[in-house]
């Protein structure tokens, strides 16, 4: 878990893009402003998981929208989460003597007009349909299209509609996607049938041509059904996934920033790795004779690499750990565990499990290497959404090492996740307990009460958490993270001005912290509308720290508020190459796919959601 903003994707409903290493939560780099802060930033309501970027509507209602779409019997408007299982228009009697006159030859219908004997053959369409005969449905439909005047296109789209319902109901897929296109094509803002068409691509697994239509409808219903947005969220999962597992299998290995590692490593206080280096241990040359004697003259790969750590040549430290653990030796335990973490910090976690497998196996090994080992395999397999392996390990952890705090203190972020909030208070309890100045804990415990309290709407509780916060950072003036979390607790509690001036000693005590100035440029979206200014802060985050994906994710997210459908991609790619898991690079993938299919729903219908 790194130092900075470790709970921030603890408290989102979403995994956050930046899940740290260390903890199955956000690392400092990437941050991982929790959604709802986000949905909130913008002043946007928030589509479900990975479908994040449909922040459009903007608590608009855009009922003319969908008015282009109704054909003849009010196929365009849907109430909020209605299903669209019926066909178009009511089954009314047909006109006196035109219920059969066509078949049997009477010549009844040569006193109605070709509309009117369309209508009838649809409504004698929608009796069977009604009465679950499909096959007779579709029969009567056919007939209307063929008697339905060219011209008359608003009623020659809903036969068509009506034709794809019935085809629906015998899961007849590929004809559902023909006659909806035929009705999209006579009535291009036809809701009901973009919608079956849209299922109809789910089902013959036309991802990209389902979330297109998608889309659009829920741009035209003003983003109120939820059926449409729950389906538009899951073809962006399924699109991320598909994306990110053949992207991240193939991708380049990439370092974070040094900031990153340097907050990363912070976050633990009895990891062996990650302390300086000891008198014995440093090489010969840094070395005045005098004290030679005391020196190891060993040539150690493990020493080699402790060295480039303190001098923040990281890419150089997994070759070296490498040297040792080929050689077998003295400080093999330490090589694999410090090769591991290097591991996951580059995000192959596949490459890091061994080393820590290996690790934990040790029963020689010092006890603090194990536990370590645990602490980073147990977030490892939470980032991986396997919670249940993720807590054995962290019980096992502080099985074999009770006394160490930073156990405790990770799992304690854990159940956070896991929305065990009383245990992860219990935990940040006993860590604090076990290292009393650990000024990180009590401010995580201060944000668990918080959270706790804001989603139970208990006032009281919340007035202590925020009072809480205050006595943490009195307390240990010098903790960046206090006032990150109280800034964001200040942000819920719309206390806009203490929130930027929480955030501005954020900025005091960590001046290379890219996400602080991402939290403080979204602050001024919510507080001030200040775009210029949000930009403005966001850019000089990634000004700091070029690797910040949590910058580029947010600017990207800004873009498609503007409308700037083109940067806002180029701002999720960019994340995407420096995403540190599948599940974060399949998250930006879902980012990136939406902004897209906005892309082509504008060329195609020339529909476009409401704009900052």
């Amino acid at each position: 878990m790194a130092a900075s903003k470790p709970l921030e994707a603890a408290v989102a409903a979403v995994p956050s893009a930046g899940a740290g290493v260390g903890s199955g939560a956000a690392g400092p780099s990437s941050g991982g402003l929790p959604r709802w802060q986000l949905a909130l930033a913008v002043g946007a309501p928030l589509l479900l998981g990975a479908g994040a970027v449909y922040l459009w509507s903007r608590q608009r209602r855009r009922r003319d929208a969908g008015s282009g779409g109704r054909g003849d019997a009010g196929g365009g408007g849907l109430k909020r989460n209605s299903e669209r299982k019926t066909p178009e228009g009511r089954a009314s009697p047909a006109p006196a003597g035109a219920g059969s006159g066509h078949q049997d030859g009477t010549g009844a219908h040569e006193e109605t007009s070709p509309l009117d004997r369309a209508q009838a053959a649809k409504n004698k369409g929608n009796k069977y349909f009604k009465a679950g005969k499909y096959e007779q449905a579709i029969q009567c439909y056919t007939e209307a299209i063929s008697l339905c005047p060219t011209e008359k296109k608003a009623d020659l789209s809903t036969f068509y509609q009506n034709r794809a319902a019935a085809f629906e109901q015998l899961q007849k897929w590929k004809e559902v996607a023909q006659d909806c296109t035929k009705a999209v094509e006579l009535n291009p803002r036809y809701v009901k049938a973009l919608f079956r068409r849209a299922k109809a691509h789910e089902k013959l697994d036309n991802k990209k041509e389902c979330l297109e239509d998608v889309t659009a409808v829920c741009i035209l219903e003003g983003f109120q059904n939820q059926q449409s947005m729950l389906l538009a969220d899951k073809v962006l999962k399924l699109l991320g996934k598909e994306k990110a597992k053949d992207k991240y299998k193939n991708r380049e290995p990439l370092m974070p920033s040094p900031q990153f590692i340097k907050s990363y490593f912070s976050s633990f206080t009895d990891d062996i790795i990650s302390q300086p280096m000891l008198k014995g241990e440093k090489s010969d040359e840094d070395k005045d004779k005098e004290g030679e004697a005391l020196e190891v003259r060993e040539n150690s790969g493990y020493l080699k690499a402790k060295q480039y750590m303190e001098e923040e040549n990281y890419d150089k430290i997994i070759s070296e750990c490498t040297k040792e653990i080929d050689a077998r030796g003295k400080y093999l335990a330490e090589a694999l565990l410090l090769r591991a973490t290097f591991y996951l910090l580059i995000g192959n976690a596949n490459a890091a499990k061994p080393d820590l497998d290996q690790v934990i196996s040790m029963e020689d090994a010092n006890v603090k290497l194990r536990a370590n080992a645990l602490i980073k395999r147990g977030s490892m397999y939470m980032q991986q959404q396997q919670p249940l392996l993720s807590t054995q390990d962290f019980n096992m952890a502080a099985d074999i090492d009770p006394q160490n705090a930073d156990v405790y203190h990770h799992r304690g972020q854990l159940k956070i996740l896991l929305d065990q909030v009383e245990e992860a208070v219990a935990d940040f309890d006993e860590c604090i307990r076990l290292r009393p100045d650990s000024a990180l804990a009590q401010a995580q415990k201060c944000f668990a009460l918080y959270r706790q309290a804001y989603t139970g709407n208990n006032s009281t509780q919340v007035q202590a958490a925020m009072k809480g916060f205050e006595d943490v950072i009195k307390k240990f003036p010098r903790c960046a993270e206090g006032y990150a979390l109280y800034a964001q607790a200040l942000t819920d509690q719309q206390q806009f001005g203490k929130a930027d001036e929480m955030y501005d000693k954020c900025i005091d005590l960590e001046p290379d912290n890219a996400t602080t100035y991402v939290h403080k440029g979204l602050l001024q979206l919510q507080w001030k509308q200040d775009l210029e200014k949000g930009l403005e802060l966001i850019s000089k985050a990634i000004e700091i720290d070029n690797k910040c994906d949590f910058a580029y994710e947010t600017m990207g997210t800004i873009e498609v508020q503007r409308g700037n459908m083109d940067k806002a991609i180029d701002m999720f790619n960019k994340a995407i190459n420096l995403a540190k898991s599948e599940m974060e690079m399949a998250h930006l993938y879902s980012l990136c796919d939406a902004a897209y299919a906005q892309t082509e729903v504008a060329k195609k219908y020339g529909l476009k959601p409401p704009t900052l």
